[in-house]
């Protein structure tokens, strides 16, 4: 209950009993402030002295997330085409009679719709102001909307409000000006929570409302809105806010609160909010509570760490680098002391997957520029210039095919022992490409050595060259050369005669006139560092490699027709067209995969 010092005033400590009014005084003073008060007061009541000013400390806490959302269009962060399209169209007096906002949580919908408000019911500090993408904040609009207690710009929440007869509300209103601004404004959030006949009322009065009714919708899920509203609207999608964008904003977040944050710590926080300016500023709030007092407040990396239960970076690299280096035991006792810090064994899995992409990223790129620190940038770029991209690729899979199996396990930890060994013992298993090809070489090489072995040469005779596979030529000179379209050719119309190294003798396709052979030479130099002896004879040699390819399939089509099953339903469907599959090996679909 507030004490009589608090509703009148404190008076004069050195003679309080003298001049305190009496009871009767006090009636009637109260009689008069509720009634009237048409003749003079006694004089024998007093004057109530002037009010001590409100402590600071009355002051309820505000989280962070609404002390510093945006007040004016300068302090909306990442979303600067929007706001130079909305200035454009206030300059121009062409202002949509509907706007929609859509992004992800925290970007700033909602405080976008009041800002567009503001925006548009703006006086001016004088009261003479028009619409201006730059509201003054100062005159009773601007404080009003500001304060949510404007009475003609109404804020409803469409997930409590979904059905028919809140709409028709909104109808029935739309009909009167509005009471004392320039615009009547509906800012309807989560609009796409309104029902289907909700939104079917609401139609018409969205196609044509009065001049003086805006309409500002708000969603996170614009898919669940139908057409006919989205037709209606003028859209601005707000993106998600970038890290480094964040971590600049959280940095000026603390300054302005003193407090002090390490570089790393607001990296963390920027990487956990995925974009959303709330979730990072709820994030920070927590951090600067959980920061020990003994550093004085100080919000530090390791603390950040332990809240989100996020690896120690320096940790995530040992763990990456006893992958790579095959070492079972050190991974596991990497793991286990992660564990032990009370860092989740999803969030580790994660953390690997992150260094992962940031690796192959870079090595596209060039530079591990996006790490906090520059032992880490270093790390990733040295890693980044050994690894080839089939291994980072091949991890990225492994380790995302582990993510799924921790999440769903019932003990995560010995899920992610089990998927970070698996990890560890694939990592330095050949791609299939390359697998093919090796296997390829070695059948060339033991289809090669009883030539090599009859064909031994006699005293004074060249010894005879060793036969080469033709197809594994044509891949190499398009893999290892470049030649895409040089090999593409060589498939289509060369018929080889004679694949030796450092001769080529073939014949050409029926239906091909070029002459191939002086860019086979130059290609196969740049490709071997000698010159190749190539004869073009006139027919001859064993069918192109499309040919055999056509062959084969033509053969499985062939079996496939031959096959009972097919033939029995050919005979009891005798207008039924078989369809060729893509698959050459012969089997019948149900049986490829047996």
């Amino acid at each position: 209950m507030t004490d009589s010092g608090d509703m009148f005033g404190d008076p004069p400590a050195d003679d309080e009993e003298d001049t305190a009014p009496s009871a009767a005084e006090l009636e009637a003073a109260g009689q008069s402030a509720m009634f009237g008060d048409p003749a003079p007061a006694p004089a024998s009541v007093p004057s109530p002295p002037a009010t001590k000013p409100a402590e600071p400390s009355s002051q309820p806490y505000r989280v962070l997330a609404r002390k510093y959302r945006p007040q004016t269009f300068s302090e909306l962060i990442g979303q600067e085409p929007m706001v130079r399209t909305l200035a454009n169209a206030i300059k121009r007096d062409r202002l949509a009679h509907a706007f929609l906002m859509t992004g992800v949580r925290g970007v700033g919908k909602t405080s976008t719709a009041r800002l567009i408000a503001k925006a548009l019911n703006c006086i001016g500090p004088d009261g003479q102001g028009g619409p201006t993408i730059d509201p003054c904040g100062e005159c009773e609009p601007c404080r009003a909307i500001a304060e949510g207690r404007h009475i003609d710009v109404i804020e409803m929440d469409a997930a409590s409000n979904t059905g028919v007869d809140d709409v028709r509300e909104i109808i029935e209103a739309v009909r009167y000006a509005a009471v004392s601004a320039r615009y009547k404004i509906y800012i309807i959030d989560e609009v796409h929570m309104l029902s289907r006949n909700a939104f079917n009322a609401l139609l018409k009065t969205l196609e044509e409302p009065p001049g003086h009714v805006k309409f500002l919708f708000a969603t996170t899920e614009v898919e669940k809105l139908p057409v006919t509203v989205l037709s209606r609207t003028q859209r601005f999608d707000l993106r998600r806010i970038p890290a480094d964008m964040l971590e600049q904003h959280f940095a000026s977040v603390c300054r302005q609160e003193g407090v002090e944050a390490e570089t790393e710590a607001l990296h963390l926080i920027a990487a956990a909010a995925e974009g959303s300016v709330r979730d990072g500023l709820s994030i920070l709030d927590q951090a600067i509570a959980h920061a020990d007092l003994d550093t004085e407040g100080r919000v530090t990396a390791e603390r950040v760490r332990d809240m989100l239960g996020l690896a120690d970076r320096g940790a995530q690299r040992r763990l990456f680098a006893c992958l790579l280096e095959g070492d079972p035991q050190g991974l596991l006792a990497a793991l286990a002391d992660q564990y032990a810090l009370g860092v989740e064994p999803l969030a580790l899995m994660r953390s690997l997957m992150d260094l992962t992409n940031r690796i192959t990223v870079a090595q596209i790129g060039g530079s591990g520029a996006d790490a906090p620190t520059a032992e880490e940038r270093a790390t990733i770029e040295d890693w980044a210039a050994r690894l080839a991209p089939g291994q980072l690729h091949r991890l990225w899979q492994l380790l995302i095919k582990g993510y799924d199996e921790v999440k769903g396990a019932p003990d995560p930890l010995v899920s992610a022992q089990m998927a970070l060994l698996r990890t560890l013992h694939a990592a330095d298993l050949p791609d299939p490409g390359t697998l093919a090809r090796k296997l390829e070489d070695i059948a060339a090489r033991a289809s090669a050595a009883p030539a090599a072995v009859d064909g031994t040469a006699g005293p004074g005779q060249p010894a005879a060259a060793s036969p080469i596979e033709w197809r594994t030529l044509v891949d190499r000179i398009e893999r290892e050369g470049g030649s895409l379209h040089l090999a593409s050719r060589l498939r289509m119309q060369v018929r080889p005669i004679e694949v030796v190294e450092g001769r080529i003798v073939f014949s050409q396709a029926p239906g091909f006139g070029e002459d191939l052979a002086p860019e086979m030479r130059q290609t196969l130099l740049e490709l071997t560092g000698s010159r190749w002896q190539v004869d073009q004879v006139p027919e001859g040699g064993e069918p192109t490699l499309v040919e055999r390819e056509q062959a084969l399939k033509a053969d499985a089509d062939a079996r496939m027709r031959a096959h009972p099953l097919v033939e029995a339903t050919f005979a009891a469907f005798p207008d039924a067209e078989f369809v060729p599959d893509e698959d050459s090996s012969g089997a019948p679909p149900w049986r490829r995969n047996a």
